[in-house]
């Protein structure tokens, strides 16, 4: 009979703790490495700044003349829709990606600080698509703006209205990236995310109208409709019969989705199982 001689217990060899800039350092990784990400920006860039230029040479309205700032020439909808639905499905990716090759299993072994990692994850989203709207907005103005000084109707960054337009359709874009996000950590399904998105930022705020108050201010508390009442440059018509959104409650939208997206991200990543 032999007797099994005793193992003496192995010593876990524990490194310190990942800091948070090095969470950032590798989360700026996985993004640069997703494939999708530089072709969907190179992309996204010249056709939301070539909706403008296509805007403002179809508005016959922008002839000669006093010059004023128009917004929906510089900030077309159709092309921020489109930015709305990139930011939003990108931001969404950046976690989906990793729920679905499996790659989240080894990242929270490496970094048991789940909300770390969230958060980690939203603070590269949100400098990316910042960078990314800031480049898109001010090409939309210049480039609308050349195309009017060519007509005697171009206005400086100084005019009325320019700046706080700018600075909203900038925004727009991480904004929707850290909806997104969000909605990909709770969801952590590419296409279910991508159609909530979808849903919650371009197809719901038209269901409701400005005639009612109670409809109103569901309109107004969305990101979409933030957006248009704050690159819009005129005063509500006192006579109208519809309530408009108040400028600091646009700014109020745009603050309010991204953080409970986030936080509610954290929360989820803390309390359950990847």
């Amino acid at each position: 009979m032999t007797t099994l001689a005793s193992v003496p217990p192995t010593t876990a060899v524990t490194g310190p703790p990942a800091r948070f800039r090095d969470l950032l350092a590798s989360e700026w990784i996985k993004m640069r490495s997703l494939r999708s990400t530089p072709w969907t920006i190179a992309l996204t860039i010249p056709f939301v700044i070539g909706s403008s230029a296509v805007a403002t040479l179809a508005d016959n309205a922008a002839r000669s003349g006093p010059a004023d700032f128009l917004p929906y020439n510089a900030y077309p909808p159709a092309g921020y829709w489109t930015l709305i639905l990139v930011a939003s499905s990108i931001g969404a990716l950046t976690v989906v990606s990793e729920y679905s090759s499996g790659l989240i299993r080894t990242t929270t072994v490496a970094v048991p600080a789940r909300g770390s990692v969230v958060l980690a994850k939203a603070a590269v989203t949100a400098t990316l698509w910042t960078a990314v709207g800031t480049v898109i907005s001010t090409g939309s103005f210049l480039v609308s703006q050349a195309i009017l000084s060519g007509r005697h109707a171009g206005v400086p960054l100084t005019h009325p209205g320019v700046f706080r337009a700018l600075v909203a359709s900038a925004l727009l874009a991480p904004v929707c990236a850290l909806i997104g996000l969000g909605l990909g950590v709770l969801l952590r399904h590419s296409a279910a995310t991508m159609v909530t998105s979808v849903f919650t930022l371009l197809m719901l705020p038209p269901m409701f109208s400005e005639s009612e108050r109670w409809s109103a201010d569901a309109n107004h508390a969305m990101v979409s409709a933030a957006w248009k009442r704050l690159v819009q440059n005129w005063e509500p018509d006192p006579g109208s019969l519809g309530y408009t959104a108040t400028v600091p409650g646009s700014w109020l939208v745009y603050a309010i989705w991204p953080l409970i997206a986030v936080a509610l991200a954290v929360l989820v990543v803390r309390h359950r199982d990847v």
